[in-house]
């Protein structure tokens, strides 16, 4: 895993959004410890690789953005197949951990919930979602794309599915599709977003932009430290 001041480097270089930056910050967190990582509609997502991951598999059902991973070769290696069938392709606790990045919220309820169980029974040690807060109205690019939203996720319901919440990207309402920033100019909102996300919204999940799920799957495993504490 990439040492936590390499990797505030690499994203400072890359111009993030200050709040993504503190969202990568914590999923090195939640990952820690976790040598192999399968990245669950990975789409052509370098976050593993910024992470410094050792070994990264990542699996897509959009062939267009499947081909653009390969070509930037975002994970060691890389699956095309459906993401709601993850045992036709994977066996039980083959990885320490499995991920799904804004993806659940491209599946249906249903759906999102056979996701979660199937990533359950892969993963070895944590299985982590990061998803929009409740529904957010998204629509298609292209006519065959995946990215229109189907459902949406509140706090309560992951903590119900025994999901630690923690909310990101700081209030809800600063922010719109895809998570971009909804004011101008954006340096200044986004240095607002993220001070809301440290005196409030990051221990006040049901008002933040975002939310960061994480659990502790496998017998005998520690709780990761919580992102922030």
């Amino acid at each position: 895993m990439r040492s936590r001041a390499g990797l505030i480097l690499t994203l400072l270089r890359e111009g993030r959004d200050p709040a993504q930056l503190t969202l990568k910050l914590a999923l090195r967190e939640v990952l820690r410890g976790c040598e192999s990582v399968l990245d669950v509609g990975c789409g052509a997502s370098l976050t593993m690789r910024q992470l410094g991951v050792a070994h990264t598999t990542g699996i897509e059902g959009y062939e267009p953005a499947f081909d653009q991973a390969k070509l930037r070769r975002t994970h060691d290696q890389l699956v095309l197949g459906d993401v709601c069938n993850l045992a036709a392709y994977f066996q039980a606790r083959q990885f320490d951990a499995c991920v799904a990045l804004d993806v659940i919220e491209h599946q249906t309820k249903a759906d999102g919930l056979r996701l979660m169980e199937q990533m359950e029974l892969i993963a070895a040690r944590r299985v982590v979602f990061f998803t929009p807060n409740g529904f957010l109205p998204q629509g298609h690019r292209t006519p065959d794309d995946r990215l229109a939203h189907l459902s949406g996720w509140e706090p309560a319901e992951m903590e119900r599915c025994g999901y630690r919440v923690i909310g990101f990207l700081g209030p809800k309402k600063l922010r719109g599709q895809r998570h971009v920033l909804n004011r101008r100019p954006a340096l200044f909102w986004g240095m607002v977003s993220l001070a809301g996300h440290f005196l409030w919204t990051r221990r006040h999940a049901a008002q933040a932009a975002a939310l960061l799920c994480y659990k502790t799957v496998g017998s005998g495993q520690l709780e990761p430290k919580a992102p922030g504490s």
